[in-house]
């Protein structure tokens, strides 16, 4: 076009710099943007928004804020679609306060969330502990008018499950499938886990039963999981039967992720190497995702396995994969594990530093590898943070806590 002395409508800008900036490729976005404001063009919230979401899906926090600050100097107001790329991109890298602000923005201007963004805000309440504001949020969201779906349902059971309310999340469960809803993967996986967790492994196998029956493969994490609580009990040919179970329900392609994880358990006994579990993946035409990539941590981390996890997480990154919370909890407990509590501590302090929000699950895990190092008086002081941070602490924590405490007692002879 330029080369016959044709110039693209804006509109043309405004969808390559989204095409670019959905695939990744910021940089060519930017120098797009910025060739359609030299070329006289007044960019308009659409443009914006394209080159917002680019920035935000590579996790380029610094250079959407600079987008914003644009906006704001210009005069151009941030629309529905702006507070919702924001409020998605904060939700899904853990940033809590970044999130209340901008749902707190959101309400202000009289938008209203998706059910799809109302899920993930519940998400962020579970993972913080806040179970109850999260049931709170689904009575907010039906006053709005807006309809739970199955996103909705997931982040709920996930909720009850995880604060071992289980009874509700099978109620939960129950009323979704009368509403109309399909369990998918997630459905089950939560079941699933929440199960396993509560060490209620016979009602784990009918949920992984009645998922392989519907044609769905567990989570690989879900499965190192429920392979963990068993492996724990010393049921081996269980593990052995599970897997044999749905090898004959013919699973192909994701065969050998399940089939390495087992083996890192200790079934086995051959891929004691990151690198060369990854190797065996892609000789099966299978790229690691970042989930498969935390179920290889995870599978490590749980036997305190720590150089292995710390491989994981930097073949993640050379695959240019964003380092999330859930990786760097996975790495402290792989320092707990070993007894590393010094590494577990270093591993918060990165957390803080890089902008992302310690959730119950960080200082729980913490708290573990303080105690493992007998150092009860930390224990003590992690839970204060965590308290002091707005995360409610769960049953293992609050469990953990009153044993250091009596273990206090006993050596100074009176009360803590």
């Amino acid at each position: 076009m330029g080369a016959v002395g044709m110039q693209p409508a804006i509109n043309s800008y405004a969808c390559l710099i989204n095409a670019l900036g959905t695939v990744g490729r910021t940089l060519e976005a930017d120098a797009i943007f910025q060739e359609m404001k030299e070329l006289g063009f007044r960019p308009r919230v659409r443009s914006y928004n394209a080159l917002l979401k680019g920035f935000l899906r590579k996790g380029l926090f610094k250079l959407a804020t600079k987008v914003l600050m644009e906006m704001e100097e210009l005069d151009i107001d941030p629309n529905q679609e702006t507070y919702m790329l924001l409020l998605e991109s904060y939700a899904r890298s853990g940033r809590l306060e970044d999130t209340w602000l901008i749902l707190k923005e959101i309400k202000n201007e009289g938008f209203y969330a998706s059910s799809y963004v109302y899920s993930k805000l519940i998400g962020i309440y579970r993972d913080h502990g806040m179970w109850k504001n999260a049931l709170d949020l689904l009575r907010e969201m039906q006053d709005n008018g807006v309809s739970p779906d199955r996103h909705v349902y997931n982040s709920v059971i996930d909720t009850f499950g995880k604060y071992g309310q289980l009874d509700e999340a099978v109620d939960a469960f129950e009323k979704m499938k009368h509403e109309g809803f399909s369990p998918d993967i997630m459905t089950w996986n939560s079941l699933i886990k929440w199960h396993c967790k509560a060490g209620e492994l016979h009602q784990a196998l009918k949920f992984l039963n009645r998922m392989l029956e519907c044609g769905f493969y567990p989570d690989p994490k879900i499965f190192v999981t429920f392979i963990s609580c068993l492996g724990e009990e010393g049921k081996w040919r269980e593990i052995r039967r599970a897997f044999e179970v749905m090898k004959l329900k013919g699973f192909k392609e994701s065969g050998i992720v399940y089939g390495v994880l087992v083996d890192i358990y200790g079934q086995y006994g051959k891929f004691q190497d990151a690198s060369e579990c990854v190797s065996a993946m892609r000789a099966e035409g299978i790229e690691p995702s970042c989930g498969v990539f935390c179920a290889l941590a995870n599978a490590y981390a749980q036997q305190g396995m720590c150089e292995q996890t710390v491989s994981v997480l930097r073949l993640m990154e050379a695959e240019g994969i964003e380092i999330n919370l859930t990786m760097l909890n996975l790495l402290i407990n792989a320092f707990s594990n070993a007894g590393r509590h010094m590494e577990a501590v270093s591993v918060l302090e990165h957390i803080k530093e890089s902008g992302l929000s310690p959730d119950v699950v960080t200082y729980s895990t913490l708290m573990k590898a303080f105690f493992r190092a007998r150092k009860f008086d930390q224990v003590q002081e992690v839970y204060k943070e965590m308290e002091s941070a707005g995360c409610v602490p769960d049953r293992k924590a609050r469990e953990m806590l009153q044993n250091a405490l009596l273990i206090l007692e006993q050596r100074h002879g009176h009360k803590i």
